[in-house]
């Protein structure tokens, strides 16, 4: 290997040595993929090496040179790119100002206030199934009643407080979530 240029070295050695070299790599780097691909861009790197000088250490060159690679792709991996930054710019446009937070205080209030109106079994008809997400067949059998009364409880709760906060009932279609899966 004395004859050769460093390049036809090194690449040689890579090739040899490629499934060793992946084994500590991975090693090194916690993942096969990493390291596979440190590979690939070691050997390309070769490719545009232009080195005419001998190199004393072969084997602790393209080590060396297999690390750095690896570190340059790590680093590169953490660097935003320029879409991912957009995206958090967005995001902080959408960070709540405190108007906007003083207008859903008032209105939680306000819901708050219309909750209050109803009777107490439609208050807790209501809060099972929007906040404690039950079921309306288990929602029946903890209050007794028949699931078509507890739709008819939660709708008019709903038609209350959507008054009350001067917004429209959005209904969805279809039996509850539960009974759709069962089905």
């Amino acid at each position: 290997m004395t004859d050769s240029t460093p390049r036809e070295t090194l690449r040689a050695l890579l090739a040899a040595g490629y499934a060793d070299l992946r084994r500590r790599l991975a090693r090194r780097l916690g993942s096969v993929d990493a390291a596979s691909e440190a590979l690939h861009d070691t050997y390309l790197r070769l490719e545009r090496l232009n080195c005419s000088v001998p190199i004393a250490n072969p084997q602790a060159y393209l080590m060396r040179m297999v690390l750095n690679v690896a570190f340059d792709r790590e680093q590169n991996e953490r660097k935003l790119s320029s879409l991912e930054i957009a995206d958090l710019w967005r995001f902080a446009d959408g960070v709540l100002d405190a108007e906007t937070i003083t207008a859903a205080r008032s209105e939680l209030d306000l819901l708050k206030s219309a909750m209050s109106e109803l009777p107490p079994r439609c208050q807790a008809i209501m809060l099972a199934a929007r906040i404690e997400e039950l079921p309306h067949d288990e929602i029946a059998a903890r209050f007794g009643i028949s699931t078509r009364m507890v739709h008819f409880e939660l709708r008019r709760a709903l038609e209350h407080c959507a008054n009350r906060l001067e917004r429209k009932v959005i209904q969805r279609f279809g039996p509850p979530k539960k009974q759709r899966d069962e089905t």
